[in-house]
């Protein structure tokens, strides 16, 4: 079975829980803090079901702008977006804001949904599509369904349920095949069984039974324990959220932001090197040495910025550059983050990671921007023949180099066996 997360993004008060829950009936406001003040301040999450048997889990996100760092801490999992636009009053600041964190962590699918239909009419409707159609205008989402709900008269529901599922059935898999990773959004106790981390599996597979380290920490564990969607399983696959029973790991000893990983599969760093993008509308220039919040997972870090190729990236520009960080963070190559300004804080870039364990660079350096350059274009083939070059004399085993060059190792070990052959590597 497939498994794909729908996350929401929008404004705040433009009706994502209330939809979440006329689309599944799910109110994903657990905290009383949400109840009292009406609005979402932590992820939610729920689960929407079709009559054949197709799932998907739907993550709610915060959509005020003091709640950023929430919701990105609910997003990086998710494989297709419902941009949620209120009708009686279009596009606001968060609406542009989350589709930039959208974009910029590589979501690829989505529609959008103009939700209280019910409060406008046909004439003011249209008016708001548009604005729709123009905000969308170059992004991942030109060209996607726009379609008109009302949560409070049912109007609409059945035919985004059908969007849906059409998103569904079309989405990219993740893999399953590459050692699990599970970035903690939540972690709790509960009586008689201690520990409970939760998250949304970006990679591979976790059983009742595997060891897990947890980084950057480097604690290790076992799973007790398993559960998706509040029922017990033996097994969670990428795409799915799960909630992970630890055993020996006191909450105390866990954090937001830290991963649960497959022992050994992921190293920690304090330094990135990176493709950046500066956002096509961000108000604000990356000045070379300027100090910025990196967003990577459900995890948030002071980071230096240094380019390497020029002294300040523009609005709509990107450059190759190394995030220099305060703290480590275990990350692999092609994982996604995002940037937002250190002060005032507000989305401005953000990209790819190229090398998640780099030696400290000196900017300019043509022969670090050609390796960089191959790490972001190359074949496998010639990643792997530079992962190879790079460990030098000592003896890397096919995991090690596949993790190095950022491709699975099934795919490594049939390119290593193609270069043997034709003798590129001795």
């Amino acid at each position: 079975m497939k498994h794909v997360i729908i996350g929401t993004a929008g404004h705040v008060d433009h009706g994502k829980t209330v939809l979440v829950k006329a689309l599944t009936g799910t109110d994903t406001d657990r905290l009383a803090e949400e109840k009292r003040r009406g609005i979402t301040i932590e992820p939610g999450f729920a689960r929407l079901d079709w009559p054949d048997g197709t799932q998907a889990g739907i993550v709610d996100v915060p959509g005020h702008e003091k709640f950023i760092k929430n919701m990105l801490a609910g997003a990086g999992g998710i494989d297709l977006a419902m941009l949620v636009i209120a009708a009686d009053e279009g596009v606001m600041p968060q609406t542009v804001e989350h589709l930039d964190i959208l974009s910029l962590l590589g979501v690829q699918g989505g529609l959008v949904v103009l939700t209280k239909a019910e409060l406008v009419d046909d004439d003011w409707l249209e008016l708001v599509r548009g604005q729709a159609l123009e905000l969308t205008e170059g992004t991942f989402l030109e060209g996607a369904p726009i379609l008109s709900v009302s949560a409070v008269t049912g109007q609409g529901i059945p035919e985004l349920r059908d969007a849906l599922y059409r998103l569904v059935q079309e989405a990219r898999e993740k893999s399953a095949l590459a050692p699990f990773r599970l970035p903690i959004d939540r972690v709790f106790s509960v009586d008689g069984f201690g520990t409970v981390v939760t998250g949304t599996l970006t990679e591979g597979a976790v059983q009742v039974g595997d060891a897990v380290e947890l980084v950057p920490s480097g604690l290790q564990s076992r799973v007790r324990t398993l559960q998706v969607h509040g029922e017990s399983v033996d097994a969670a696959y990428a795409g799915q959220r799960a909630a992970l029973n630890l055993t020996n790991l006191q909450k105390s000893e866990i954090r937001r932001g830290d991963a649960a990983v497959r022992p050994g599969s992921a190293r920690s760093s304090r330094m990135l090197d990176v493709r950046l993008r500066c956002l096509r509308n961000a108000k604000r220039t990356v000045l070379n040495g300027s100090q910025v919040h990196l967003y990577h997972g459900t995890s948030v870090h002071l980071a230096k910025a240094v380019l390497l190729e020029r002294d300040e990236l523009r609005p709509g520009e990107s450059c190759l550059a190394q995030l220099r960080l305060t703290e480590p963070m275990a990350v692999k190559q092609g994982d996604r983050f995002v940037i937002r300004f250190y002060s005032p804080v507000e989305t401005i870039s953000g990209g790819t990671v190229l090398d998640p364990r780099p030696l400290r660079h000196k900017r300019h350096d043509l022969a670090v921007l050609d390796s960089l350059i191959l790490r972001e274009q190359g074949s496998g083939s010639q990643r792997l023949l530079q992962a190879a070059e790079e460990f030098g004399v000592s003896l890397p085993d096919s995991s090690q180099l596949a993790e190095r060059s950022g491709l699975d190792t099934g795919t490594a070990v049939s390119l290593l066996a193609d270069l043997l052959n034709q003798g590129k590597l001795a």
